[in-house]
């Protein structure tokens, strides 16, 4: 990816066996919740291409904050398919112990505060901004792989859009920043910024969704560092998570907070199965 793991990688943005199954079959008061669903598709897709600009790092190691393109102010970039599409449009997901290739991409490593046979490959079902139904994966914690799958099926009978859901790889966290990126995540092998105790990220029980649409801000730092058009949370756009909304709700129900809700940092994209 493309800047925002990086930069993520660094902040620490938060606090953070089962016998394996065998693998899932290679994938063949609220605000209304209509107001972040995916739209009808109408018109040529924006043209952006994530990733393609790296931005100059400010002193802190982060790239400079900058205002938010155009073309990004009101975003619903195209999903590319890298899993064959849900073949009916309904909600699939299956859960099972990671595969070898699959492992082999992410960033687990032995280091990782887990075992391989701790985590579960997810492949759901998700609408992207094109209106269209996709196929996401995603590694998180055994633990907690049935309530996720349950959750993003709300989202998914929500029409809730999400541009990208794909399992971070290592070369993406030494990316240079571009601020730009916006793909849904959970497992992702690291510590806290400046200390030794590993994120919540690193076990596979947090989620970040939609960061583009959804910034982490603390003090005059914004990530990505071009979505500050989205601190605006009066205009909502498909794609953002608020206060009481159905995300929100959905994710509460199988007792995950939200990062939306703390006062410093205001982490809009993150849900936690820890409180951190």
């Amino acid at each position: 990816m493309r800047g925002i793991l990086a930069m993520l990688l660094a902040l620490g943005l938060v606090a953070c066996g089962a016998p394996p199954e065998p693998p899932p079959p290679a994938p063949s008061p609220s605000a209304p919740a209509t107001t972040t669903t995916a739209p009808p598709t109408t018109s040529a897709p924006p043209s952006w291409t994530v990733g393609a600009t790296p931005l100059p790092r400010r002193s802190d190691g982060f790239g400079e904050i900058r205002p938010t393109p155009e073309v990004l102010r009101n975003r619903s970039l195209p999903t590319t398919d890298f899993l064959p599409p849900p073949a009916d449009g309904r909600y699939v997901s299956a859960v099972g112990a990671v595969p070898a290739d699959v492992l082999a991409r992410s960033t687990w490593q032995s280091a990782c505060p887990v075992a391989a046979s701790d985590l579960r490959y997810l492949t759901m079902s998700f609408w992207g901004f094109d209106g269209t139904a996709h196929t996401g994966e995603m590694l998180v914690n055994a633990s907690v792989a049935a309530e996720v799958t349950h959750v993003f099926g709300q989202l998914f009978a929500e029409r809730f859009p999400i541009e990208e859901m794909r399992i971070t790889s290592p070369a993406e966290l030494d990316a240079p920043p571009t601020g730009d990126g916006n793909n849904t995540s959970a497992f992702v092998c690291r510590p806290v910024r400046g200390q030794t105790t590993w994120s919540a990220h690193a076990y596979g029980l947090a989620i970040d969704l939609n960061p583009f649409d959804n910034p982490y801000t603390k003090g005059d730092l914004v990530l990505p560092e071009l979505s500050s058009a989205y601190l605006d949370r009066s205009w909502v756009r498909p794609g953002m998570v608020l206060a009481g909304d159905a995300t929100v709700r959905a994710f509460a129900a199988v007792g995950w907070d939200w990062g939306g809700a703390w006062q410093e940092p205001k982490d809009r994209m993150h849900f936690t199965a820890t409180g951190g």
